[in-house]
């Protein structure tokens, strides 16, 4: 079986590597393709991955190459990890929306808009190329953020798509360890959209762990919701980590401006990562790559592949259709719910109804996402201003306004009706 990487030049590739190899016994990969324009950093990473699964003794062969269509021809897996405009734009997303006193952010607020806009024609292009070149219903695995609005421009362009995040399989870590458990043993009741979810049940042996766990152990969990302890007893809920976008914004906003952005701290990161995988004795994935993000991402990811090419039938956390799942959204919307996955892709599970605290701010989160997507796709300033309006961490005219120009000129090199 051929497996592609689109943008397997990033420093996250070793980590999906080392899972392939150490899950070996999951599925075989005959062929690990990965592909991207930065010839230099491709060579780097593949020159390692290489390693990493000849230390394991897995039989796969890894190759690369800057020329998409070969990478894609015949695969029966292509995931898809890009980041267009690599650690300048999320710069730029993360420090722009500052000045208007906007959470800055790679995947929510204007931030997440910005890389939408970039991203969605790009990753609608590679499909087309994987529909016409790809082995025969070909799987598309997107991991690129924001994964919601990417993965429903491809299941409306009716493409094989799954949408994946790494923050359910970290939070079923984190409680596993805290119950003293296998991660198997543990199961999360999962709603929302990526990015805005939270955890209300955590479940061992069909029994829901979460108010002891809120009882004794808030403090831990807290500190991946990155929210206060109390803030998640009154609540009764697990929020993830973007909660604190939305409950603790003004704050948020304080810190960004007292600190150096993420993309400056990951940039550091990638530049040493490179020159550790340049050492022909490194055969491994590095500890520093802990710190790059994406935890937990080859378990995930090879999880999910496994279950999609051998009809495995287990329930991971995905994104996916909402298909009447949560009755207050469309149908078409893309939510992130427990799904049975087998080789016909995922089906989302029967939900308990959700509290309205929580499903206000989905379904006003997935209207903006609505609104993203026909930018992204058709493009235009008011369509763009639309999606800012209709933000709940923006929602103010003038701002929306202020923003939609300041975005515009910031990303017009990567924006073709802005040309």
């Amino acid at each position: 079986m051929k497996v592609t990487v689109v943008g397997g030049g990033s420093t996250y590739t070793p980590e999906l590597v080392d899972g392939i190899a150490r899950l070996g016994q999951l599925f075989a990969v005959d062929e690990l393709v990965l592909t991207d324009p930065a010839e230099e950093r491709l060579a780097l990473v593949a020159g390692v991955s290489q390693r990493i699964f000849a230390k394991y003794g897995y039989p796969g062969l890894i190759s690369y190459t800057t020329e998409l269509e070969r990478a894609v021809a015949d695969a029966t897996v292509v995931l898809l990890q890009l980041r267009i405009g690599g650690q300048a734009a999320r710069a730029i997303d993360e420090t722009l929306p500052l000045k208007c006193g906007c959470v800055g952010q790679e995947t929510t607020g204007a931030g997440g808009l910005a890389k939408a806009l970039r991203t969605v024609p790009v990753i609608l292009e590679i499909a087309e190329r994987v529909s016409r070149l790809a082995a025969k219903d070909a799987w598309l695995i997107d991991f690129t953020n924001p994964v919601g609005i990417v993965t429903r421009a491809l299941l409306d362009h009716d493409h094989r798509a799954v949408g994946l995040c790494n923050v359910a399989i970290g939070n079923q870590r984190a409680v596993a360890d805290l119950l003293a458990v296998e991660p198997a043993q543990v199961v999360l009741d999962h709603v929302g959209l990526n990015h805005l979810t939270w955890t209300r049940r955590v479940l061992l042996d069909e029994q829901d762990q979460l108010p002891e766990l809120l009882a004794t152990s808030a403090d831990a969990l807290a500190r991946r919701s990155g929210l206060p302890a109390e803030l998640l007893r009154r609540l009764g809920v697990w929020p993830s980590y973007y909660l604190r976008y939305f409950y603790e914004h003004d704050h948020v906003v304080e810190q960004q401006r007292a600190n150096p952005s993420r993309a400056e701290e990951v940039a550091e990161i990638e530049r040493q990562l490179l020159q550790i995988y340049a050492d022909p004795g490194v055969d491994e994935k590095p500890a520093l790559l802990q710190q790059r993000g994406g935890a937990y991402y080859s378990e995930a990811a090879v999880d999910l592949m496994a279950s999609l090419i051998t009809d495995r039938g287990d329930v991971q956390v995905v994104n996916l259709r909402n298909s009447g799942t949560l009755p207050f959204l469309g149908d078409d919307a893309v939510i992130e719910v427990p799904a049975r996955v087998g080789g016909d892709g995922p089906t989302p599970q029967p939900m308990a109804p959700v509290d309205p605290l929580l499903a206000g701010l989905i379904a006003h989160v997935s209207g903006y996402e609505e609104l993203a997507l026909a930018a992204a796709i058709r493009g235009g300033r008011e369509r763009v201003f639309r999606a800012l309006l209709a933000h709940p961490l923006i929602g103010q005219h003038d701002l929306a306004d202020k923003l939609t120009d300041m975005l515009i000129a910031a990303n017009r090199d990567h924006l073709r009706w802005a040309a």
